[in-house]
């Protein structure tokens, strides 16, 4: 009976590692990685996503994406520490900038 009980927690145990090996890591879906992410309303998200060099902002809403901008991935600012209360708030200036820039190329 000890010698069934080992087995199976051996098998329980080699399967929980393979599984931990074989998943995609949250947040990386093969080549596509998502950078960050901030809430602009109760149901919508704009969020940062790399893909083959590019980062795309997109705008996230119940059964609605929208590509908002594209940038290569050398311009994006350098992610700082973030100080504790000031999270999101580097990004919400970095978008209101992208959007201003965007508006006076158009």
């Amino acid at each position: 009976m000890l010698f069934g009980l080992t087995v199976v927690l051996v098998i329980l145990f080699a399967t929980l590692w393979a599984l931990k090996r074989l998943t995609v890591a949250r947040g990386t879906a093969g080549h596509l990685k998502v950078l960050g992410a901030t809430a602009v309303g109760p149901r919508e998200r704009v969020v940062l996503v790399e893909l083959a060099g590019k980062v795309l902002v997109l705008g996230v809403a119940p059964g609605n994406v929208r590509t908002l901008h594209t940038l290569e991935a050398g311009e994006l600012p350098a992610a700082e520490t973030p100080q504790p209360g000031l999270a999101g708030k580097d990004f919400a200036a970095w978008l209101r900038q992208s959007v201003e820039r965007r508006k006076h190329e158009d």
